[in-house]
């Protein structure tokens, strides 16, 4: 077994992990990097410079996956810059990126977790963002904390790109519309228990909307007025991307986004997303 140094980023939860290579995890140092993942949400590998095919066994490690990998960049297949000004589906997409949220929400199965790599970064911004809903949920007032736990959202990719200006039901021909589906908008309850540690966390994020009880303007402040209280120090991590970078995070209690950067400058980002239990992360509809 390697051994691993876990040194915490000094957040409620994130830990930087060094002290073996990824591509050679045998399996007591698995086991061990599990429970360190269950416990910190979010653990950063330095430095990896995975492959392709390493990621994916990687990512496979936490379970089935929705999808391999996936390219989150302002670089075009051609090797050109997308621009800003264009403001082309992709563009709107990753600018969507920049809002807090948990993956695939808006899907029929909320997504476990990702792994996540740098391969090119921008010399100005382009960071990665989490917010540990575990220790927002704990920060709660009694009377919010009551409140919360008898409510529901529902989450829609549609929803959510709107507020953009995006026209989520047209394609530049680029965009492959991997969550703009037609099919029934998920009811998640604000309140969730992880199916594995037990503890409660809000899950709330730019997906979420019309709270049943609530009218659209009512629902809409409440939803964002948690997100704001939520998504602030010490609940919050901002990593700073270098080039070989990977970090997995449990997408069943932390939100995460991007932040702004000098889209004159690539940035390249590969995701792979590990699949949630149906039996614990399907919606109702």
């Amino acid at each position: 077994m390697a051994h691993l140094t876990v040194e915490p980023v000094g957040a409620t939860f994130g830990a930087v992990v060094t002290g073996f290579r990824i591509a050679e995890l045998d399996d007591d140092t698995w086991r061990a990097l599990h429970a360190a993942w269950l416990d910190h949400a979010l653990l950063i590998f330095p430095g990896q410079f995975l492959t392709r095919e390493q990621q994916i066994a990687f990512a496979k490690r936490f379970g089935p996956l929705e999808f391999e990998m996936g390219a989150i960049s302002n670089v075009k297949d051609d090797g050109t810059l997308r621009l800003e000004k264009d403001n082309d589906d992709r563009m709107k997409v990753l600018k969507g990126n920049m809002g807090w949220h948990a993956d695939s929400t808006y899907m029929p199965v909320q997504a476990k977790g990702a792994v996540f790599s740098a391969e090119e970064v921008p010399t100005i911004g382009g960071h990665t963002g989490w917010a540990d809903m575990r220790a927002a949920y704990d920060a709660l007032d009694d009377d919010t904390r009551e409140k919360v736990s008898a409510l529901a959202a529902y989450h829609s990719l549609h929803y959510s790109q709107s507020k953009l200006g995006h026209d989520t039901k047209k394609s530049d021909g680029e965009y492959n519309g991997y969550g703009l589906h037609s099919g029934p908008v998920p009811l998640r309850p604000l309140v969730k228990t992880h199916p594995e540690t037990g503890r409660k966390s809000l899950l709330i994020g730019r997906h979420a909307h019309n709270i049943p009880g609530m009218d659209e303007a009512q629902s809409e402040r409440f939803l964002e007025g948690l997100v704001a209280f939520a998504c602030q120090p010490p609940r919050t991590y901002h990593h700073a991307w270098t080039p070989g970078d990977v970090v997995v995070w449990d997408n069943r209690c932390l939100l995460h986004q991007a932040t702004p950067w000098d889209m004159t400058q690539r940035r390249i980002m590969w995701h792979s997303r590990i699949a949630g239990d149906p039996q614990t992360e399907s919606g109702a509809n």
